[in-house]
């Protein structure tokens, strides 16, 4: 049997430490422990989870080498930039290439469910209520610095209801058999 993961260790270490305090109990009237819930909010449902860090980090440690010119990474469409402008979250993380501005997340949006609206820059409230109506649309990540046009996927992920929302909304099937 293996042992746990260094991410529960860490979980774990954390929850030990004093100074985060054990985890909030209260007690009901029968005298049984209850447990709040870890998240007063609502939490996103963010599925198949990929991070695109250690893909980011050859890339930089390349062009901080030499070996990938700084114009094949600093590629940015006007498209993108515009998005960045319009529909971008700003970070706090300054440009890996320039270091003159902070960078800047823009989510895109592709799956059939969304039929016309696959494609387009979203803003994390608007992908939270794209979640709530369709099926499944993968959400993908990238960061923008709008000074150097420097971009990278960060971060995709899968959001939705999970289900299929088009089997309930379909029609019945009106074909006829040659016997009809």
């Amino acid at each position: 049997m293996m042992g746990p993961t260094i991410s529960m260790r860490y979980i774990f270490a954390l929850c030990r430490d004093p100074r985060h305090g054990p985890p909030p109990v209260h007690r009901r009237r029968t005298g049984r422990r209850v447990r709040r819930p870890a998240y007063p909010d609502p939490v996103r449902n963010q599925r198949q989870v990929v991070d695109f860090a250690l893909q980011r980090r050859a890339l930089l440690a390349g062009v901080h080498s030499g070996r990938v010119e700084v114009g094949e990474v600093c590629d940015a469409g006007p498209y993108l930039l515009r998005a960045a402008r319009f529909h971008g979250e700003p970070t706090d993380q300054t440009c890996p290439v320039c270091r003159k501005e902070r960078l800047t997340h823009v989510s895109w949006i592709f799956g059939e469910a969304l039929k016309h609206a696959a494609g387009s820059a979203r803003t994390a409230e608007e992908i939270e209520q794209l979640a709530n109506r369709y099926a499944d649309f993968t959400v993908y990540v990238v960061e923008v610095c709008r000074t150097c046009s420097w971009n990278h996927l960060v971060l995709s992920y899968v959001m939705g209801t999970g289900g299929n929302p088009e089997s309930s909304r379909r029609r019945p099937d009106r074909r006829r058999t040659a016997a009809e």
